[in-house]
């Protein structure tokens, strides 16, 4: 299993959202970073649920449960998108600010790479931020 990093602002879809949802498509994303990391996720891979500009923090995990497709939002070819569902909210959400005090963190892409809007997440940084956000591993 992989881990990534999914970032939404929650004014535009929260965790909440995908919760009433059920599922939803993860389109619209126009980096060619974030477009690797889209294609490299399989159906199980599990993702941190991150709220960008309000918030700020990881608030939930949310689950893999389609593999790469056709971006509905555009004809190019080039571009994909996956279907995420929800897995669970963090017991507590992990700010961006507590993810930067932790040495073992320094080279994690949501510190290195802030703007990109899917990335991975080493299974060490995972752990590790589970267990800041109290959940047991």
């Amino acid at each position: 299993m992989a881990y990534w990093l999914i970032k939404s602002e929650p004014f535009k879809y929260s965790y909440d959202q995908l919760v009433k949802d059920k599922k939803t498509v993860w389109d619209g994303v126009r980096n060619y970073a974030a477009r690797l990391n889209l294609r490299a996720m399989k159906k199980g891979d599990l993702a941190f649920f991150y709220h960008s500009n309000e918030g700020v923090e990881i608030v939930a995990i949310a689950k893999i449960v389609k593999e790469a497709f056709q971006d509905p939002t555009t004809t190019d070819e080039r571009w994909v998108a996956v279907e995420v569902a929800p897995h669970k909210p963090l017991k507590k959400p992990v700010t961006l600010a507590e993810i930067k005090e932790i040495p073992q963190l320094k080279d994690m892409d949501l510190v290195r790479l802030g703007r990109l809007s899917v990335q991975t997440v080493k299974p060490e940084e995972w752990e590790l931020i589970l267990k800041m956000s109290g959940e047991k591993i």
